[in-house]
């Protein structure tokens, strides 16, 4: 299944957030990807940023996620730099963009 996500990186820390990607912990994708994921993709417009996740099961991948030591040190780096954060709660797995339309 394809997931796309809305969160906002403060206009402030545009510069760490997109350092920061460059230093993703592999224990950190290792894991994203044993929860069911086989893509992700980050796209920024100004300081929002778009998300595109092809992943199994959305629901799990949360739920595997949501309490594991490295993503938590992850998610903590993340909320200092992001206005709005991406949700790993049972509700986050309604967070997604609906589609409109598709070619």
């Amino acid at each position: 299944m394809r997931v796309a996500l809305h969160t906002r990186v403060r206009a402030d820390r545009i510069a760490a957030y997109e350092q920061a990607h460059r230093e993703v912990p592999e224990e950190l994708t290792a894991a994203i990807r044993a929860a069911g994921a086989t893509g992700w993709t980050i796209w920024r417009s100004g300081a929002d940023l778009f998300h595109l996740l092809e992943v199994e099961d959305y629901p799990r991948l949360l739920a595997e996620l949501g309490g594991l030591p490295v993503n938590l040190a992850w998610q903590a780096r993340m909320a200092e730099l992001l206005e709005v954060v991406h949700d790993y709660s049972a509700d986050g797995a309604g967070a997604p963009l609906p589609v409109v339309w598709q070619l």
